[in-house]
């Protein structure tokens, strides 16, 4: 797969539609975000590649040897966390990865979406493939297989500090394996017992360092996250066309779009947006260009607003990357040059994401406040020079009044959301674990702040093309804009009396959720 970039005039048509291939191999080659979105989304069959075996078994052996030669290895001859010094026979090692994995599953809250858990999987699989964690082929084969049959482990949200990674909610994918735990079969919640029978599988026999190799990583974080960024991407696009809508709505002034402005201010966002733009508003007999006036920053500062968001996603695609194809697990077990090498590190430590996802967080609630803030434009008739809420008959019809209310709670909501999380630590393990990341807390808030953006541009959407109405303006829309507007238009008709707003903010949401605007 290619790496997407958003380094170009239009955010790419597959960040919006996609046809998935028939088939993920998995052989260690990089991961994608469209890989990502094509298995959690779109049902990719996941196939493993015998190329993999190799390293699998060359680090499973090393393992074996540190073993054999009496050697302490953390988390194998060793408790977790504080209890790293109380020493666990071999003989005892295997009821030690299972106690760890029952323990472990102390999560609480609503389930993660199907999505989410199905990214954790393949993240997972990602992740242990590399040959860095002592895990038999075995394991990836069941992994493998919860997704190839849509088998969705009921997962809880909350319980995850990001310290040693996501020990709760991966450990609750465990625990499917071992024939404990529930997941989801057609619609039908079944236990892990039943789960198995269904596979024809029998509860997996965890070897040692096994259950800690499927628990210790980043991977609830970085479904949630990655997910999260792919659909802010779209939301970017979504925005851009919201503003050029409201910009002819209100026959804005384009000298804010000049070329020259990026040239003398050269951020790579802006450069994007002010193209944008431009391609968005060609043609359109709405707008002009005069230096005699200005529109209100909300209009005028498109290019800088969206150009910053464009800039953090850009940054922050890059090094999601990074995370899709890390190895965070610890130890890490690997024989290099002919040595046998057992490492302790801090690989699943959240904070490279926790810092992202609280950056990222802020950018979209920023894109939600202009947002509502052209919203305003168009609404109060001292400054639109339109009826009062955009409704024909002020007064007996509140028109789009309260859909404005609904767009700034939820700016609102989201401004508290985007405080950071990434600044909180709370010590735990008896202080063994006493810096942690709250990345998981981050990814949690971040899910939320994109969720609310959907429904903050889509009442954009709605008044931009309820003012173009009262205008009778649609045919000098630009082309561009215009399909827009009729695919809106299509669902969604002009509001000539009060009717419930929610039925029609919800239609276009569902035309976002299916990527169909």
């Amino acid at each position: 797969m290619t790496i997407i970039s958003i380094h170009n005039q239009n955010i790419p048509e597959h960040v919006i539609k996609m046809t998935p291939p028939v088939t993920l191999i998995l052989e260690g080659q990089p991961l994608t975000l469209e890989d990502v979105v094509n298995v959690s989304r779109n049902y990719m069959k996941v196939v493993l590649s015998e190329k993999i075996e190799a390293k699998l078994k060359s680090s499973r052996a090393v393992l074996e040897r540190a073993l054999q030669r009496g050697e302490k290895v953390y988390g194998v001859t060793t408790g977790f966390g504080k209890l790293v010094d109380i020493k666990i026979s071999v003989e005892e090692n295997e009821k030690l990865q299972i106690n760890l994995i029952r323990s472990h599953s102390a999560g609480v809250g609503e389930y993660l979406p199907e999505d989410v858990v199905r990214a954790m999987i393949l993240l997972r699989i990602q992740s242990l493939l590399h040959g860095y964690s002592a895990v038999r082929k075995i394991v990836l084969e069941y992994l493998i297989e919860l997704l190839n049959a849509k088998i969705y482990p009921l997962i809880p949200s909350k319980g995850s500090l990001g310290a040693s990674g996501d020990l709760a909610p991966l450990a609750h994918v465990a625990l499917i394996l071992i024939g404990e735990g529930k997941a989801k079969v057609n619609n039908e919640v079944l236990e892990g017992m039943d789960i198995l029978r269904f596979l024809g599988r029998e509860p997996l026999q965890l070897k040692a360092k096994e259950g800690l190799a499927l628990i210790n990583g980043t991977q609830a974080m970085t479904a949630i996250g990655a997910l999260a960024i792919w659909d802010a991407l779209y939301l970017l696009k979504l925005s851009n066309y919201a503003a050029a809508l409201t910009l002819q709505a209100r026959k804005g002034i384009i000298n804010a779009f000049d070329p020259i402005i990026a040239e003398t201010r050269p951020y790579q966002g802006l450069k994007e947006t002010i193209d944008e733009m431009n391609h968005l508003l060609k043609g359109s007999r709405l707008t002009k260009r005069t230096t005699a006036t200005q529109d209100p920053y909300s209009i005028r500062c498109v290019p800088q607003a969206h150009g910053a968001v464009k800039d953090a996603l850009n940054y922050v695609m890059e090094k999601i990357q990074v995370e899709l194809n890390a190895v965070t697990d610890n130890p890490l077990i690997v024989s290099k040059n002919g040595e046998d090498i057992i490492i302790s590190g801090g690989n699943f430590h959240g904070d490279p994401l926790a810092l992202l996802y609280d950056y990222i967080g802020i950018a979209l609630t920023k894109l939600g406040a202009i947002s509502e803030r052209r919203v305003e434009q168009l609404l109060n008739p001292s400054l639109s020079k339109l009826p009062a809420f955009l409704t024909p008959n002020s007064g007996l019809h509140s028109g789009l009044m309260i859909a404005q209310y609904t767009s700034a709670a939820l700016t609102s909501e989201n401004r508290i959301l985007a405080t950071p999380a990434s600044i909180d630590n709370i010590p735990v393990s008896a202080n063994q674990e006493d810096y942690v990341s709250m990345g998981m807390t981050a990814a949690l808030k971040l899910q939320k702040i994109v969720n609310n953006l959907k429904y903050i541009i889509t009442v954009e959407l709605i008044a931009a093309c309820q003012a173009i109405d009262l205008q009778q303006a649609a045919t000098l829309l630009s082309p561009m804009t215009k399909r827009m507007y009729e695919k809106i238009r299509a669902v969604l008709p002009k509001l000539d009396e009060d009717r419930v707003l929610a039925r029609d903010i919800q239609k276009i949401v569902e035309l976002i959720n299916k990527r169909v605007l």
